[in-house]
Formats: C-alpha cells, structure tokens, sequence
C-alpha cells in the first residue's frame, strides 16, 4: 500500500500566503470599492452596478481603448516579426552569440522611467540625435504633433521590448534537435521551407508566450509615455492606464476607478484568452495539414 504525504503542500503554503496578499486581497478591496460610493473614511454607500454602467458610458474610456488596442496590435505586428528574424539572424555559438545576447539584453536592463527619460532626450529637435536628424528631412516634434508622439512611443516599446522576443526565439531555435536540420539538408529543403516547417512549428510554444506576454505588457503600458509625453499633446498617447490614474489619483474617483479597475482587468483576461486559443488553433490546424 502506497503512503501519500501531505507535506509538499508546506513549501507551496508561503507562495499561497504571499500570492493571497499581493493579488487576491486587493482584488477583493477593488471588488468591495466598485460597488460603493465611498463617502469618507468610515461613510460608504452601496450603489450597487452604477459605477459600471458610468464607465462603460465614458467617451473617454472608449477613446483610450481604442488607441490602446491599435497600439498593442501594433506592437505585436511588428516586434514579434522582427524578433523572429532577429533570431534567425544571431550565431549559434561561439564568443559572438555571447556577444549578440549581451548586446540585445541590455534594453531590457533598463528600468522603464530611464527609458522614458532617455527617448525624451533622444527625441528632442535641440539637443536629441533622432529628433535632429529627423527634422532635416521631415518636420518631427512628439511634443506638439499627436501622429509623432505616438509613433515616438512605439518606437521606444519597439526598442526596448523587441530584445525580449527576439532571445525568447533565439532560445526555442536553439532547442531545436539537428537531426531535423540534417533531414532536411538530405532532402534538398531551401531555407524557407527550413523555416516554415521545422523552426516555425516547433517555435509555436515560444511564440505563444512572446505574443502573450508582449500583449498583457503593452495593455498595461503606463511609465514610458507618461515620462516621455505626459499622455499628450492632447490625449494621443492617453492609453487605459493612464486614463485609470487620472480617475484614481487625479480626481479621487475610488469608486469609478475600482470598477474601471475590473474592467480593465476583464479586458485583458478576455484578449489573452481569445490569442491563447488563436494560436493553439493555428498550431492544431498545422498538425493536421502536416499529418500523414
């Protein structure tokens, strides 16, 4: 007869208890504030769903919602592309790859309000590098121009979060067994077929957790442009976040802010869900195309 013991549960017990006071405990806080129309310290009235239905009407929500969506689907249209190729690109080994993975880890070293405070020196017409070779050519001032703040923003996000896809593949190319490159070697394969079966199917995992990651990340996206342009000019690079500190810290909005609180969470769950299951589906209908 075989004796189970409970004891492993003793070295999880400490994860629990912090997990519960770091996440579970605010959530409820949030919960119990959504619901409420807080009065003052001790004065609480219960409003019931009023503050979501008023969130939910906001124009300026769903202004903020639209430009986070564009910026996120942007950000995964072009960092998880120029990642992979990135990747592709690096050496497989000796003292150059350790070079390459130094010399693309270090953006993501940097703490995000330097960041936002270096692209803000960078970008400047008088004293910045891009700033003043942009306006040789074109007239460029993220201060003043919505479209150049905005793409100033992507840029930096580009920067500094494209590194992070980019060793993420570099890690799933070279777990990759070289018997399939040998195969294919054999079979007179070219490059591309290299690439579209074999590196990009076995890359789907890894790409999975880049495309998610990078998703949650940009939808929460808050130090940078609030470092580099304040949100503005005007609300061009107002996205979700800062939109909820306004409500939260700016007008002491706790309860509207509670309940935007959760549905902003709600947004994020139901979107990372909806790509978790896009790109299972993709992979499961590669599956099928490449069965026997």
């Amino acid at each position: 007869m075989k004796v189970h013991s409970n004891r492993a549960w003793l070295f999880v017990l400490p994860v629990l208890i912090s997990v519960a006071f770091s996440a579970i405990l605010p959530l409820m806080t949030i919960v119990n504030y959504s619901v409420q129309d807080i009065l003052g310290p001790t004065q609480k009235v219960f409003v019931g769903a009023e503050w979501f239905k008023q969130v939910l009407r906001d124009g300026d929500l769903h202004g903020a919602l639209g430009r986070q969506l564009v910026f996120s689907l942007a950000v995964l249209a072009i960092q998880i592309p120029l990642g992979i190729a990135i990747a592709l690109a690096m050496p497989a080994a000796g003292w150059r790859a350790s070079l390459t993975l130094v010399l693309l880890a270090m953006p993501l070293l940097i703490p995000w309000n330097v960041v936002g405070t270096i692209w803000q020196i960078f970008g400047r017409e008088d004293i910045g590098l891009l700033g003043r070779v942009l306006n040789r050519f074109i007239s460029y001032n993220y201060t003043q121009d919505p479209t150049d703040a905005w793409l100033t923003v992507l840029l930096l996000d580009i920067w500094h979060w494209t590194p992070l896809v980019a060793l993420l593949c570099y890690a799933g190319l070279r777990a990759i067994p070289d018997a399939y490159y040998q195969a294919a070697r054999i079979d007179g394969a070219s490059r591309w077929a290299v690439f579209r079966y074999i590196e990009l199917p076995k890359l789907r995992a890894v790409l999975t957790i880049a495309v998610l990651l990078r998703f949650m990340d940009s939808f929460m996206i808050y130090t940078e442009p609030f470092v580099l342009t304040g949100g503005g000019p005007g609300n061009a690079t107002t996205f979700l976040s800062q939109y909820l500190t306004q409500k939260a810290v700016g007008q002491f909005d706790l309860g509207p802010a509670a309940a935007f609180s959760i549905v902003y969470f709600l947004i994020i769950l139901v979107f990372c869900f909806v790509l978790y299951n896009f790109m299972r589906q993709i992979g499961t209908n590669e599956r099928k195309e490449t069965a026997p």
